[in-house]
């Protein structure tokens, strides 16, 4: 009886074992989970209706995720206002600077390759940054410069948390469409021959240049174009299979038009004004391969696709079974790294600071945006957004297609994203 026992003991284990093993490498699914109210999932859909009422925006896709599955998951209004057609849920948006984290990333795949580390100088895998120089002063009459040398190089850190000192592209190729025709090593090797304008680590500054030469590090240490190396160590791993560079002619009739409210396509803050066609897919740039893959704003995706890379992020480094990046290297990209540098509050925000790749909320009390200390976020220019809530296990993204940027969209979301959440995993909350 004892032996029997025993062996059925066993068999016990090892099929406790293998379920949870299955679990652990399931693909998500859709499921309610008792955390949300239904009720409050329901409603955020409705809530979002006043801006397409006010002609604030043509449409969205809003997804409410955890590391599990999709528990949310709505399009609301028009993929194109010209011919009526209803938004639908897997549509195609121009995700702008939600490529940056992704291009974070890669870096810390090869990172945890062992093809480079965080704290290497940029110039020891691109040799045209040796020697960069730094502006010391500029006369304010003449406008002419004096240059020093700085007091070190700058690093693929100082890129990552957007604290290199790089300049920005100058005004003739400060959009996409210039670029497009050029390589992304040329692009970079510009980049490397004008004079950085602060000491590298020494002030967070937005800095798309910084993103790039990342995406050019990436192809020098993995030996493979950015792109292709995006498709092989993420976009294919993750199921990301509507992520890309350029929208194939199948996939045309899921790309958005884009929009613009207003005279500035990078101003901040309530767009308002007169609604333009800003891209139209049948004339878009993205509708052809480009030449350029740019590390800081280049990629299309669909609101699920980038849901799989929030999980993978959530999961600390992996999904469905597959690793991409190492819990330590997650835990690294989501710590505050701009302790140090001067943080604009106008860019970053009170209580937030700047990881490898994210914003990171560093007081949630000073945020004053309802969250969680630890959460992270980021955003593309045509009001695309994403946070992940490591302490609640969240995930929210609201896809659309508005230039310029209208923060009311995500802070409208997010808000009721947490609303509907009935049983917190903080007890209490931790408000630091």
């Amino acid at each position: 009886m004892t032996r029997k026992l025993a062996m059925s003991s066993r068999l016990t284990s090892i099929l406790l074992i293998a379920a949870a093993a299955i679990a652990a490498t399931r693909s998500p699914a859709h499921a309610e989970t008792p955390k949300f109210s239904k009720e409050k999932l329901a409603a955020i859909a409705p809530g979002m209706q006043h801006f397409l009422d006010d002609q604030d925006i043509a449409g969205a896709v809003l997804v409410v995720g955890t590391a599990d599955g999709i528990v949310y998951h709505e399009a609301i209004g028009k993929q194109s206002l010209e011919t009526g057609k209803p938004m639908p849920k897997d549509a195609i948006f121009r995700i702008a600077s939600m490529t940056k984290p992704i291009t974070s990333t890669g870096i810390m795949i090869l990172s945890d390759d062992g093809k480079l580390a965080v704290d290497d100088p940029v110039e020891r895998h691109l040799p045209e940054f040796k020697g960069q120089m730094l502006i010391k002063d500029t006369d304010k009459e003449t406008g002419l410069v004096s240059l020093a040398k700085p007091s070190r190089p700058i690093t693929l850190k100082d890129c990552l948390t957007h604290s290199s000192g790089l300049q920005d592209y100058p005004t003739a190729l400060n959009n996409l469409s210039p670029k497009r025709d050029r390589t992304l090593s040329e692009i970079v090797a510009m980049t490397s021959q004008r004079p950085l304008e602060t000491e590298p680590g020494a002030k967070w500054r937005y800095c798309q240049t910084g993103m790039d030469t990342l995406g050019r590090t990436i192809e020098v240490a993995s030996g493979k174009e950015y792109e292709d190396f995006l498709a092989e160590r993420i976009f294919k791993p993750l199921g990301m299979n509507d992520t890309g560079f350029d929208v194939p002619a199948s996939k045309l009739e899921r790309f958005t038009v884009n929009y613009q409210w207003g005279a500035s396509p990078l101003a901040m803050g309530e767009a308002t004004g007169k609604r333009v066609v800003a891209d139209h897919p049948s004339r878009s740039r993205y509708a052809s391969p480009a030449k350029f893959f740019s590390g800081g704003g280049g990629l299309v995706s669909t609101a699920h696709d980038y849901l799989r890379f929030c999980q993978m992020m959530l999961n600390g480094g992996v999904l469905d079974g597959v690793r991409l990046l190492s819990p330590k290297s997650v835990q690294l990209m989501t710590m505050d790294h701009a302790q140090h540098a001067r943080k604009p509050g106008a860019i970053l925000g009170k209580g937030t600071g700047f990881g490898l790749g994210f914003q990171v909320v560093t007081d949630a009390a000073e945020h004053q945006r309802i969250g969680s200390l630890g959460a992270y976020d980021w955003a593309g220019l045509a009001s695309t957004s994403f946070f992940i809530d490591p302490k609640e296990q969240l995930i929210g993204i609201l896809m659309t297609q508005k230039l310029p940027t209208d923060v009311r969209l995500m802070a409208e979301f997010r808000t009721m994203v947490y609303q509907a959440i009935v049983e917190s995993q903080q007890h209490p909350p931790d408000l630091r």
